[in-house]
């Protein structure tokens, strides 16, 4: 963060100073964990579902914060924030916020965010926005990088992107930061408008519209309009890029006063792809084909539908000043950096793995099972595919007729072993075997424990293993216990 008085940041949250006079500098990082408290730094009071953010303030400034932002008084320097009243935009609840402090510091917090990239921005920081209902952490890196060439960038780690993560983001960045790379998540109509009004972005990027979370958005349609947002959330001198191959995201044109660039395979797009090819672990080869030029690229990725995701990092690039040659290099040397996406990993002995168990939708479970076939018909002979798959949550009333669809694909994309893991993906397994798969071409077990000790004892040296489910189900443990790594509770 750029320094600042505790005095100035009182002023710019509305707080008021706690057993401080406001002259301390902070100069450090804000945190809400006291173990990753740094010299100078500011603590932000969070209540949590076991322990509550206020009870460590002294062990915080102990540890070297300069003060607390919290809600009530602390025995600790603090600046002491007003309560919120509920609104419906809000996308994140803090478990164990009980009394609304959560709600007060969240809201500080993003006050705070503002108030700095308002600063930064007006001296030259570009903000870019991602959203979509897949592929947007993938994304997000690849701008990251990108971007990184020609100077120093900020980006959240994983998928650090609701209303904690999102400002916390922006309070990396400082007076050198010349680029902040941000991911929009929503759960409802508001949200992303809500996170555009903590960091207004200049460039905004919505890869597509499928069905994620649509147990809580209702339809497509609604979550084509809370993904609009971004669009909307555009300054007249700004650029928004939008995926050509989807007809709900090309439609967002109509929507943003900035300018629009379409990116896609569609030979309508303005930064398009031609002579797509995957390699053996499904990495796109690809020529970049834009007004300016044309370049090659051999991504570091995983998936065809990583094809989209560059397109779009490429037209980010592009507008903040890079060649063609430029950004097809910066895309070529891009390498995996969140966990658990699309993270292909070859044993000794020649197994391979791919984890994927991040997240799980039914457009994402898609993209990777295509990726999971052509990576096993990248050899002759074709190496065994296996596809370990738990479920997909917050589908609502689909979520049957959505994993019957996922396991029917697995049949037709010719997928040798298909693991269905838990009784709610039970639909899954249906589906597999309502389209022709029979005997122990697809099976369901009880849980991650039970798929590993399967795996452990079927699977062999050539094989390819995809891992995917939502994140809460933590299927990614046999991904880890495949590699004998250690097990992470993270």
């Amino acid at each position: 963060m750029i320094p600042m008085t505790v005095a100035d940041i009182a002023k710019a949250v509305g707080g008021r100073l706690h057993r401080t006079d406001g002259t301390e500098l902070v100069t450090g990082t804000v945190e809400f964990d006291t173990r990753k408290i740094t010299e100078g730094g500011l603590f932000i009071a969070l209540p949590g579902e076991r322990v509550d953010g206020h009870d460590f303030a002294a062990q915080a400034v102990a540890s070297g914060a300069v003060a607390v932002l919290a809600a009530r008084e602390v025995d600790a320097p603090a600046i002491i924030v007003p309560a919120v009243e509920h609104t419906e935009s809000r996308s994140y609840v803090l478990a164990g916020d009980t009394d609304g402090s959560g709600a007060a510091v969240l809201a500080a917090l993003s006050n705070l965010a503002t108030s700095v990239v308002t600063g930064l921005a007006a001296k030259g920081l570009a903000v870019v926005g991602v959203t979509g209902s897949s592929g947007k952490t993938s994304t997000k890196d690849l701008i990251a990088q990108v971007l990184a060439v020609s100077g120093p960038t900020v980006a959240p780690p994983g998928s650090f992107n609701n209303e904690l993560g999102h400002p916390w983001t922006v309070l990396r960045s400082d007076a050198g930061t010349r680029h902040l790379v941000l991911e929009l998540s929503a759960r409802g109509v508001g949200h992303i408008a809500a996170l555009c009004r903590i960091a207004p972005p200049r460039i905004g990027v919505v890869l597509n519209v499928g069905t994620a979370h649509l147990g809580e958005f209702g339809s497509r349609e609604t979550i084509a309009q809370a993904k609009g947002e971004l669009v909307e959330a555009l300054p007249a001198d700004g650029l928004a890029v939008l995926n050509a191959d989807d007809p709900l995201v090309a439609a967002m044109a109509g929507r943003t006063k900035a300018k629009v660039v379409l990116v896609g395979e569609n030979p309508d797009a303005d930064i398009r792809a031609t002579g797509v090819e995957l390699d053996e672990n499904a990495r796109p080869t690809f020529t970049l084909v834009t007004k300016d030029g044309s370049a090659p690229v051999r991504l570091q990725v995983s998936g065809v539908h990583q094809v989209g995701n560059a397109l779009s990092a490429a037209a980010v690039a592009l507008e903040l000043g890079a060649s063609v040659d430029e950004a097809a290099t910066a895309l070529s040397n891009a390498a995996p950096v969140s966990a658990r996406r699309m993270h292909v990993t070859q044993r000794a002995d020649g197994l391979t793995v791919v984890n994927d168990a991040y997240n799980a939708n039914p457009e994402s479970m898609a993209a990777a099972l295509k990726a999971l076939a052509t990576m096993a018909r990248a050899t002759n002979p074709p190496r065994r595919s296996w596809a370990v798959l738990g479920p997909m949550g917050e589908l609502g009333e689909d979520h049957i007729a959505r994993h019957d669809e996922i396991g029917r694909l697995a049949v037709r994309l010719d997928i040798n072993r298909l693991v269905v893991v838990g009784a709610e993906a039970a639909a899954l397994h249906q589906g597999a075997h309502l389209e022709g798969s029979w005997g122990d071409e697809s099976v369901q077990v009880a849980d991650a424990d039970a798929a590993l000790t399967l795996l452990r004892a079927e699977a062999g040296p050539g094989d390819v293993v995809l891992i995917k489910a939502s994140n809460a189900y933590q299927l990614w443990r046999v991904a880890d216990g495949l590699l004998d790594l250690e097990e992470s509770t993270s």
